[in-house]
């Protein structure tokens, strides 16, 4: 199994069992429910694609369970947590040869600084 055994039992199954929402560009997300202000998400990243520059109006932490992604804070392999402020802006790239699929849980929206992201932001629901 790929998933922890936490996430498994909330999915009811491991990674084959997701059902992907696509948002753009290849990347997919499936979005875990929680009870409060904070979004929980599963995102798979193809390889080689770079996240749009944003901020956070609060924390995100990124846990790596394939592959890996960097940033201006470092990079990011399978087991390793970023854990990120509100105030640092960035934009992850996955590896080239592998992609990244990843938990992320935020405790407020993310802040596209791009007009595109920005626009369609609603629509995927980031």
């Amino acid at each position: 199994a790929v998933l922890p055994s936490p996430l498994r039992k909330y999915i009811n199954g491991d990674l084959d069992d997701v059902k992907w929402d696509p948002i753009m560009r290849g990347v997919s997300q499936y979005i875990l429910h929680t009870n409060d202000q904070t979004t929980a998400r599963l995102l798979s990243i193809p390889a080689n694609i770079q996240i749009p520059e944003h901020h956070h109006k609060g924390r995100e932490m990124t846990l790596v369970l394939t592959g890996g992604f960097s940033d201006h804070t470092g990079d990011y392999i399978r087991g390793d947590l970023e854990d990120v402020e509100g105030s640092l802006t960035h934009s992850p790239t996955s590896n080239s040869s592998s992609g990244c699929i990843c938990l992320v849980v935020t405790e407020a929206p993310v802040y596209f600084h791009n007009f595109i992201p920005r626009l369609l932001q609603p629509f995927i629901r980031i």
